[in-house]
């Protein structure tokens, strides 16, 4: 099955052009990074992908459902999403177990929704293969930045999602912080069980083994697009960031360095 199939989509924001005519199409098994710049559109593009905005022009269908012509409040919680954007609707005063119980109704903040056993089970295990399950009883503005990027990983793999959306998820973390999440997207992207996988990033350093997939944009379009190592190369890179870059591998890790140029 098609996980996410974009055909020409473009997104129009205040006369400008997030997104330009953006075909993709991800299907089973895959896991895709998406690189670009700042401005580049990676964020516009997890958002169409998440059903959490709809395309001006072209078509977009999430998880075989055409955005526009389905009720995306029962799309939603067959993706699981963990962004910058949404860490800021989490309460601080919320306790952590609630943080990652509440995703089951797709909400911020828990209120009067009733919960199963099995779904207070279910977070409880997830906060512990992350390895934050003894802080289920803090509040999540207690929390440091590493603390809270695993528990919003734990919170996005609540429902069980068939689609996971990762947007930056190592910004903002210390060298130690940043590997160790690598080290867990990595079990996460190993696990056949897993849910297609889609990581936003601006490094190439933090891509985790066991992706397959690649997408570059710059200026809302795409540069290239398709398996890791035929898109992550000198030349291509080079175009997508306007800067004259190496790219290195060793072993199942990236990296890449401004070449010099005589």
């Amino acid at each position: 099955m098609d996980v996410l199939d974009l055909d020409q989509v473009t997104v129009e924001r205040d006369g400008a052009t997030l997104l330009d005519a953006v075909s993709w199409r991800v299907v089973e098994g895959e896991r895709w990074v998406i690189l670009g710049p700042n401005g580049a559109g990676k964020t516009t593009l997890l958002q169409i992908a998440g059903a959490r905005m709809h395309p001006t022009r072209g078509t977009a269908h999430v998880l075989g459902e055409r955005l526009g012509a389905v009720d995306v409040f029962e799309l939603r919680p067959r993706i699981g999403l963990s962004s910058a954007a949404l860490a800021t609707t989490l309460p601080d005063q919320e306790l952590v177990e609630d943080v990652v119980l509440t995703a089951a109704y797709a909400v911020s903040g828990r209120w009067r929704e009733e919960y199963e056993s099995q779904d207070s089970r279910r977070g409880t295990d997830l906060l512990s293969a992350f390895g934050v399950g003894h802080l289920a009883g803090r509040t999540f503005g207690t929390l440091s930045e590493g603390e809270r990027k695993r528990v919003q990983l734990a919170r996005s793999l609540m429902t069980d999602p068939e689609l996971l959306l990762l947007d930056e998820p190592a910004a903002g973390l210390d060298l130690g912080g940043r590997e160790t999440l690598v080290a867990d997207l990595a079990e996460i992207a190993g696990d056949p069980r897993s849910p297609v996988l889609v990581l936003v990033t601006h490094h190439v350093e933090e891509i985790p083994p066991g992706f397959t997939h690649a997408l570059l944009l710059r200026d809302g379009a795409v540069v290239g697009a398709g398996p890791i190592a035929e898109v992550l190369t000198d030349d291509l890179l080079t175009k997508t960031f306007d800067v004259p870059l190496a790219i290195t591998r060793f072993g199942n890790r990236w990296g890449a360095q401004k070449r010099h140029t005589e």
